[in-house]
């Protein structure tokens, strides 16, 4: 069995057990419409399941999610104006070509890359999941944010993780990390996602934890 996935959200500075209490109850929502959007599309039952909520200091997120410098496979997915942020679904090499491998219904074994089909496979993975953390978070803040098409990058994700962290530091000093299991017949697959809201969207989070909670203000 493969390791769990892990799921990354950064959040404004509050007390840590309030926050992450509050911020489980929107990311479980959004991995229930995950699982049966991924379900439906695939035509087969997805399991995911939210196992972990916790926080941690950027200085420790590379190493608490075990992160290398090696090859790597990111889906991202930007938020339009003026509530921006991105959605970084991340994978290592390994697990990624086994997703599209699945996805695509590909009986080649090439280490050489993804073929068209395969990328499609794993940015239609992106936009699945990225729409469920959208939906859930526009519930949570009460305002409808939209999210743009996503894209692939090929990369070292140790390297464009800590540089997409590295803007974060003068906003938070720490991550929220949730874990996730990704279950079906074939296996389990790993990856997490990197949420980071940018500015007005971590304040609109600020004034919903307030309101759900008020004696984190």
């Amino acid at each position: 069995m493969r390791k769990s996935t892990a799921h990354t959200c950064t959040l404004p500075p509050a007390p840590k057990a309030e926050s992450v209490a509050l911020f489980a109850q929107m990311l479980t929502s959004a991995t229930r419409e995950a699982s049966i959007a991924m379900s439906r599309w695939i035509g087969t039952v997805v399991d995911l399941s939210l196992e972990e909520v916790r926080a941690v200091p950027l200085a420790e997120v590379a190493t608490t999610l075990d992160l290398e410098a090696v090859p790597s496979v990111l889906v991202i997915v930007s938020l339009r104006p003026p509530l921006s942020g991105d959605i970084i679904l991340y994978f290592d090499l390994e697990n990624a070509r086994e997703l599209a491998k699945q996805l695509a219904g590909s009986t080649s074994s090439s280490r050489q890359g993804f073929n068209d089909l395969e990328q499609s496979a794993l940015l239609e993975t992106g936009n699945i999941l990225g729409c469920a953390y959208v939906n859930a978070l526009s519930r949570m803040i009460n305002h409808e944010l939209i999210p743009i098409a996503p894209w692939l990058v090929f990369d070292l994700a140790e390297s464009v993780i800590e540089q997409a962290l590295a803007q974060q530091a003068e906003r938070s000093d720490s991550v929220i990390v949730s874990r996730t299991r990704f279950r079906r017949d074939e296996g389990d697959l790993s990856w997490f996602v990197l949420f980071l809201p940018g500015p007005s969207l971590q304040q609109a989070m600020k004034h919903s934890l307030r309101a759900s909670s008020p004696h984190l203000g």
